[in-house]
């Protein structure tokens, strides 16, 4: 099977290279089109040290969508990846990157697994999630520690 569209799943993280390179591959090999996708999760700051009742909540999501999108510009140009085929989303990145590749009819996902044993298996992974969730193929590229 051939792939049309790669859809690359940047976390950003210090083992990310891999996972960019390993999609470059493959959208190379089958000339297909590459997207790249960021998910920014929603995380408030809150001092919980006074219980339920929160005297501030700090929501810095707005200057991570801005630092998200100007790190995702770096990573797309270097790829020549063309705006419309760019995505930061907001949410859950599980949900947003299986909805983002259903929509743009994605046949492949690239994503990276840090390979969580113990406590962060519970919790699970994103890339567990988008593996048992996609409805198209996913390459999850292991990410050394």
């Amino acid at each position: 099977m051939a792939y049309r569209r790669i859809l690359l799943a940047a976390d950003f993280s210090e083992h990310g290279e891999e996972v960019i390179q390993r999609a470059l591959e493959l959208a190379t090999k089958y000339a297909a089109e590459l997207g790249i996708i960021h998910v920014v999760e929603n995380v408030p700051i809150m001092d919980s040290s006074y219980g339920p009742i929160v005297p501030f909540d700090i929501d810095l999501t707005d200057q991570m969508v801005e630092a998200a999108r100007k790190r995702l510009a770096e990573i797309a140009e270097s790829l020549a990846i063309p705006e419309d085929r760019r995505w930061v989303e907001i949410g859950s990145p599980k949900v947003e990157i299986i909805r983002v590749a259903k929509e743009w009819q994605a046949d492949l996902i690239v994503i990276g697994s840090h390979g969580r044993h113990g406590f962060g298996l519970l919790l699970g992974s994103t890339a567990a999630s988008v593996i048992h969730h996609a409805e198209n193929d996913v390459l999850a590229v292991r990410l050394r520690r």
